[in-house]
Protein backbone atom coordinates (compact mmCIF):
# COMPACT_ATOMS: atom_id res chain seq x y z
CA UNK A 1 0.00 0.00 0.00
CA UNK A 2 2.80 2.37 0.90
CA UNK A 3 4.67 1.43 -2.30
CA UNK A 4 1.54 2.15 -4.43
CA UNK A 5 1.09 5.56 -2.72
CA UNK A 6 4.74 6.41 -3.33
CA UNK A 7 4.52 5.45 -7.01
CA UNK A 8 1.34 7.50 -7.43
CA UNK A 9 2.98 10.55 -5.87
CA UNK A 10 6.07 10.08 -8.02
CA UNK A 11 3.97 9.80 -11.19
CA UNK A 12 2.20 13.06 -10.32
CA UNK A 13 5.54 14.85 -9.81
CA UNK A 14 6.93 13.49 -13.08
CA UNK A 15 3.81 14.64 -14.95
CA UNK A 16 4.20 18.24 -13.76
CA UNK A 17 4.92 20.72 -16.57
CA UNK A 18 8.50 21.91 -16.97
CA UNK A 19 7.53 25.39 -15.67
CA UNK A 20 6.82 23.89 -12.26
CA UNK A 21 10.46 22.92 -11.99
CA UNK A 22 11.66 26.42 -12.81
CA UNK A 23 13.42 28.44 -10.16
CA UNK A 24 11.20 30.94 -8.34
CA UNK A 25 11.32 34.48 -9.77
CA UNK A 26 13.86 36.90 -8.32
CA UNK A 27 12.16 39.20 -5.83
CA UNK A 28 13.21 42.72 -6.81
CA UNK A 29 12.34 46.02 -5.16
CA UNK A 30 12.90 49.20 -7.20
CA UNK A 31 12.49 52.74 -5.93
CA UNK A 32 11.10 54.59 -8.97
CA UNK A 33 8.60 53.44 -11.54
CA UNK A 34 11.18 53.94 -14.28
CA UNK A 35 13.64 51.51 -12.67
CA UNK A 36 10.84 49.03 -11.93
CA UNK A 37 9.82 49.13 -15.60
CA UNK A 38 13.41 48.49 -16.74
CA UNK A 39 13.66 45.51 -14.37
CA UNK A 40 10.42 44.05 -15.73
CA UNK A 41 11.44 44.58 -19.34
CA UNK A 42 14.85 42.95 -18.85
CA UNK A 43 13.85 40.32 -16.31
CA UNK A 44 10.70 39.02 -17.95
CA UNK A 45 9.23 35.99 -16.19
CA UNK A 46 12.42 35.54 -14.17
CA UNK A 47 11.57 38.48 -11.89
CA UNK A 48 8.85 39.68 -9.58
CA UNK A 49 9.18 43.45 -9.24
CA UNK A 50 7.76 45.78 -6.60
CA UNK A 51 8.04 49.53 -7.22
CA UNK A 52 8.00 51.76 -4.15
CA UNK A 53 7.07 55.09 -5.73
CA UNK A 54 3.86 55.20 -7.72
CA UNK A 55 2.28 57.86 -9.97
CA UNK A 56 2.55 61.41 -8.67
CA UNK A 57 5.18 60.55 -6.04
CA UNK A 58 8.16 62.87 -5.68
CA UNK A 59 11.35 60.80 -5.20
CA UNK A 60 13.32 63.82 -3.93
CA UNK A 61 11.15 63.95 -0.80
CA UNK A 62 10.19 60.27 -0.42
CA UNK A 63 10.99 58.44 2.81
CA UNK A 64 10.75 54.68 3.23
CA UNK A 65 7.69 53.34 5.02
CA UNK A 66 7.58 50.33 7.33
CA UNK A 67 6.16 48.17 4.54
CA UNK A 68 8.94 49.38 2.22
CA UNK A 69 11.56 48.32 4.76
CA UNK A 70 9.99 44.87 5.11
CA UNK A 71 9.87 44.43 1.31
CA UNK A 72 13.48 45.51 0.83
CA UNK A 73 14.87 43.34 3.62
CA UNK A 74 13.12 40.32 2.08
CA UNK A 75 14.13 41.07 -1.53
CA UNK A 76 16.78 39.21 -3.50
CA UNK A 77 17.83 42.49 -5.12
CA UNK A 78 17.13 46.16 -4.41
CA UNK A 79 17.54 48.66 -7.24
CA UNK A 80 17.68 52.39 -6.54
CA UNK A 81 18.62 55.30 -8.75
CA UNK A 82 21.34 57.14 -6.86
CA UNK A 83 22.86 60.49 -7.90
CA UNK A 84 21.10 61.95 -4.84
CA UNK A 85 17.63 61.43 -6.35
CA UNK A 86 16.34 59.53 -3.31
CA UNK A 87 18.02 62.01 -0.99
CA UNK A 88 15.96 61.10 2.08
CA UNK A 89 16.74 57.38 1.72
CA UNK A 90 20.49 57.36 1.03
CA UNK A 91 21.56 56.52 4.59
CA UNK A 92 19.08 53.65 4.70
CA UNK A 93 20.42 52.17 1.44
CA UNK A 94 24.01 52.37 2.63
CA UNK A 95 23.01 50.49 5.79
CA UNK A 96 20.96 47.93 3.83
CA UNK A 97 23.90 47.30 1.49
CA UNK A 98 25.66 45.49 4.32
CA UNK A 99 22.87 42.89 4.49
CA UNK A 100 21.27 42.65 1.02
CA UNK A 101 22.31 43.12 -2.61
CA UNK A 102 21.66 46.81 -3.31
CA UNK A 103 22.56 48.52 -6.60
CA UNK A 104 22.37 52.25 -7.46
CA UNK A 105 21.83 51.80 -11.20
CA UNK A 106 22.47 55.41 -12.27
CA UNK A 107 25.79 55.60 -10.44
CA UNK A 108 27.40 53.41 -13.12
CA UNK A 109 26.74 55.90 -15.93
CA UNK A 110 29.82 57.72 -17.23
CA UNK A 111 30.03 60.95 -15.20
CA UNK A 112 31.31 62.79 -18.28
CA UNK A 113 27.76 62.51 -19.68
CA UNK A 114 26.12 64.10 -16.63
CA UNK A 115 25.11 67.65 -15.77
CA UNK A 116 26.49 69.24 -12.61
CA UNK A 117 23.96 69.75 -9.81
CA UNK A 118 22.92 73.35 -9.18
CA UNK A 119 22.92 73.06 -5.40
CA UNK A 120 25.67 70.54 -4.59
CA UNK A 121 29.21 70.82 -5.95
CA UNK A 122 29.90 67.07 -5.79
CA UNK A 123 26.52 65.90 -7.16
CA UNK A 124 24.90 65.53 -10.59
CA UNK A 125 21.49 66.06 -12.13
CA UNK A 126 19.78 62.68 -11.54
CA UNK A 127 17.01 62.98 -14.18
CA UNK A 128 18.64 60.59 -16.68
CA UNK A 129 15.32 59.11 -17.84
CA UNK A 130 14.48 62.37 -19.62
CA UNK A 131 16.55 61.39 -22.65
CA UNK A 132 16.55 57.93 -24.23
CA UNK A 133 20.29 57.99 -24.89
CA UNK A 134 21.09 58.23 -21.17
CA UNK A 135 18.35 55.90 -20.03
CA UNK A 136 19.67 53.09 -22.24
CA UNK A 137 22.85 53.21 -20.11
CA UNK A 138 20.73 52.70 -16.98
CA UNK A 139 18.90 49.77 -18.61
CA UNK A 140 22.30 48.15 -19.25
CA UNK A 141 23.18 48.65 -15.57
CA UNK A 142 19.90 46.94 -14.63
CA UNK A 143 20.73 44.06 -16.97
CA UNK A 144 24.14 43.64 -15.32
CA UNK A 145 22.60 43.68 -11.83
CA UNK A 146 20.06 40.99 -12.79
CA UNK A 147 22.73 38.89 -14.47
CA UNK A 148 24.92 38.99 -11.39
CA UNK A 149 21.94 38.00 -9.24
CA UNK A 150 20.96 35.11 -11.56
CA UNK A 151 23.84 34.17 -13.91
CA UNK A 152 22.02 31.15 -15.35
CA UNK A 153 19.46 33.52 -16.96
CA UNK A 154 22.12 35.75 -18.56
CA UNK A 155 21.12 34.89 -22.13
CA UNK A 156 17.46 35.66 -21.47
CA UNK A 157 18.31 38.97 -19.80
CA UNK A 158 20.58 39.91 -22.71
CA UNK A 159 17.89 39.14 -25.30
CA UNK A 160 15.23 41.06 -23.38
CA UNK A 161 17.56 44.03 -22.89
CA UNK A 162 18.43 44.08 -26.59
CA UNK A 163 14.74 44.18 -27.54
CA UNK A 164 13.97 46.93 -25.03
CA UNK A 165 16.98 49.00 -26.09
CA UNK A 166 15.80 48.76 -29.70
CA UNK A 167 12.47 50.29 -28.61
CA UNK A 168 14.31 53.02 -26.71
CA UNK A 169 16.38 53.80 -29.82
CA UNK A 170 13.18 54.03 -31.86
CA UNK A 171 11.76 56.41 -29.25
CA UNK A 172 14.89 58.58 -29.58
CA UNK A 173 14.35 58.76 -33.35
CA UNK A 174 10.71 59.75 -32.84
CA UNK A 175 11.76 62.45 -30.37
CA UNK A 176 14.34 63.96 -32.71
CA UNK A 177 11.94 63.98 -35.65
CA UNK A 178 8.92 65.33 -33.75
CA UNK A 179 10.66 67.97 -31.63
CA UNK A 180 12.49 69.27 -34.69
CA UNK A 181 9.11 70.48 -36.00
CA UNK A 182 8.80 72.99 -33.13
CA UNK A 183 9.66 76.51 -34.43
CA UNK A 184 13.02 77.70 -33.09
CA UNK A 185 11.54 80.71 -31.26
CA UNK A 186 9.19 78.33 -29.38
CA UNK A 187 11.90 76.00 -28.10
CA UNK A 188 11.62 77.22 -24.52
CA UNK A 189 10.41 74.74 -21.92
CA UNK A 190 9.11 76.29 -18.67
CA UNK A 191 8.34 73.78 -15.91
CA UNK A 192 7.90 73.58 -12.14
CA UNK A 193 11.43 72.32 -11.43
CA UNK A 194 14.59 71.76 -13.41
CA UNK A 195 13.97 68.12 -14.33
CA UNK A 196 14.29 68.58 -18.10
CA UNK A 197 17.92 69.65 -18.44
CA UNK A 198 19.03 66.50 -20.26
CA UNK A 199 15.93 66.77 -22.45
CA UNK A 200 16.93 70.31 -23.39
CA UNK A 201 20.51 69.28 -24.18
CA UNK A 202 19.39 66.41 -26.40
CA UNK A 203 16.67 68.20 -28.33
CA UNK A 204 17.81 71.82 -28.45
CA UNK A 205 15.41 73.40 -25.95
CA UNK A 206 16.10 76.14 -23.44
CA UNK A 207 14.79 74.80 -20.13
CA UNK A 208 13.63 77.08 -17.33
CA UNK A 209 12.52 75.57 -14.03
CA UNK A 210 10.93 77.58 -11.24
CA UNK A 211 12.70 75.37 -8.69
CA UNK A 212 16.15 73.83 -9.08
CA UNK A 213 17.07 70.22 -9.85
CA UNK A 214 15.59 69.12 -6.52
CA UNK A 215 11.98 69.89 -5.61
CA UNK A 216 13.33 70.60 -2.11
CA UNK A 217 14.82 73.90 -3.31
CA UNK A 218 12.70 76.96 -2.70
CA UNK A 219 10.91 78.91 -5.44
CA UNK A 220 11.03 82.52 -4.28
CA UNK A 221 8.86 85.41 -5.37
CA UNK A 222 11.88 86.93 -7.13
CA UNK A 223 12.27 83.85 -9.31
CA UNK A 224 8.60 83.86 -10.27
CA UNK A 225 8.77 87.59 -11.03
CA UNK A 226 11.83 87.07 -13.24
CA UNK A 227 10.10 84.30 -15.18
CA UNK A 228 6.92 86.36 -15.63
CA UNK A 229 9.01 89.16 -17.14
CA UNK A 230 10.74 86.65 -19.41
CA UNK A 231 7.44 85.16 -20.58
CA UNK A 232 6.11 88.61 -21.41
CA UNK A 233 9.26 89.95 -23.05
CA UNK A 234 9.83 86.87 -25.20
CA UNK A 235 6.14 86.28 -25.91
CA UNK A 236 6.26 82.68 -24.65
CA UNK A 237 2.75 81.30 -24.76
CA UNK A 238 2.90 77.91 -22.96
CA UNK A 239 4.20 76.57 -19.65
CA UNK A 240 3.90 73.04 -18.26
CA UNK A 241 2.81 71.48 -14.98
CA UNK A 242 4.30 68.24 -13.66
CA UNK A 243 2.50 65.17 -12.36
CA UNK A 244 4.66 64.89 -9.22
CA UNK A 245 5.01 68.59 -8.32
CA UNK A 246 2.39 71.09 -7.13
CA UNK A 247 1.09 73.32 -9.93
CA UNK A 248 0.88 76.36 -7.62
CA UNK A 249 4.01 78.09 -8.96
CA UNK A 250 3.09 77.45 -12.59
CA UNK A 251 -0.36 78.95 -11.97
CA UNK A 252 1.40 81.98 -10.47
CA UNK A 253 3.28 82.43 -13.76
CA UNK A 254 0.06 82.29 -15.75
CA UNK A 255 -1.66 84.79 -13.46
CA UNK A 256 1.37 87.09 -13.32
CA UNK A 257 1.61 87.16 -17.11
CA UNK A 258 -2.11 87.88 -17.43
CA UNK A 259 -1.72 90.82 -15.05
CA UNK A 260 0.79 92.26 -17.53
CA UNK A 261 -1.51 91.74 -20.51
CA UNK A 262 0.17 88.59 -21.86
CA UNK A 263 -1.76 85.33 -22.21
CA UNK A 264 0.09 82.15 -21.26
CA UNK A 265 -1.59 78.75 -21.34
CA UNK A 266 -0.77 75.56 -19.48
CA UNK A 267 0.49 73.43 -22.35
CA UNK A 268 -0.18 70.18 -20.54
CA UNK A 269 0.92 67.96 -17.68
CA UNK A 270 4.31 66.28 -18.03
CA UNK A 271 5.68 63.22 -16.27
CA UNK A 272 8.84 64.44 -14.57
CA UNK A 273 9.81 62.24 -11.61
CA UNK A 274 7.13 59.56 -11.86
CA UNK A 275 5.31 57.68 -14.61
CA UNK A 276 1.60 57.32 -15.34
CA UNK A 277 -0.90 54.91 -13.83
CA UNK A 278 0.04 51.21 -13.66
CA UNK A 279 -1.47 49.18 -16.48
CA UNK A 280 -1.52 52.12 -18.89
CA UNK A 281 0.90 52.88 -21.72
CA UNK A 282 1.92 56.04 -19.87
CA UNK A 283 2.76 53.79 -16.92
CA UNK A 284 5.75 52.45 -18.87
CA UNK A 285 9.02 54.20 -19.64
CA UNK A 286 8.28 54.29 -23.38
CA UNK A 287 4.79 55.71 -22.76
CA UNK A 288 6.04 58.28 -20.25
CA UNK A 289 8.56 59.74 -22.70
CA UNK A 290 6.24 59.40 -25.69
CA UNK A 291 3.66 61.44 -23.75
CA UNK A 292 6.16 64.15 -22.77
CA UNK A 293 7.59 64.46 -26.28
CA UNK A 294 4.17 64.62 -27.91
CA UNK A 295 2.66 67.05 -25.38
CA UNK A 296 5.62 69.44 -25.53
CA UNK A 297 5.83 69.46 -29.32
CA UNK A 298 2.07 69.86 -29.71
CA UNK A 299 1.76 72.71 -27.23
CA UNK A 300 4.67 74.60 -28.82
CA UNK A 301 3.24 74.46 -32.37
CA UNK A 302 5.11 71.39 -33.54
CA UNK A 303 3.65 68.73 -35.82
CA UNK A 304 2.64 65.67 -33.78
CA UNK A 305 0.79 62.42 -34.47
CA UNK A 306 -2.63 62.31 -32.85
CA UNK A 307 -1.67 59.69 -30.28
CA UNK A 308 2.10 59.65 -30.24
CA UNK A 309 4.76 57.36 -31.64
CA UNK A 310 2.66 54.21 -32.06
CA UNK A 311 -0.85 55.60 -31.54
CA UNK A 312 -0.94 54.27 -27.96
CA UNK A 313 -1.28 57.47 -25.93
CA UNK A 314 -4.47 57.72 -23.89
CA UNK A 315 -5.30 61.24 -25.04
CA UNK A 316 -5.15 62.72 -28.51
CA UNK A 317 -3.30 65.93 -29.40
Amino acid sequence: MIRRSFLLALSLVISLPLAAWAEAPLKIVATTGMIADAARQVGGDQVEVKGLMGPGVDPHAYRQTRSDIVAMTRADLVLWHGLYLEAQMEEFFHDLDRKRTVVAVAEGVDKAKLRAHDDYADKYDPHLWMTPELWRDVVIEVQEALTEARPEAADLFAANAEAHLADIDRLAEYAQKTLATVPEHNKVLVTAHDAFGYFGQSFGFEVLGIQGISTQSEAGLNRIGELVDLLVDRKITAVFVESSVSDRSIRALVEGSAAKGHEVKVGGELFSDAMGEPGTYEGTYLGMLDHNITVIAGALDGDVPARGMDGKLSAGF
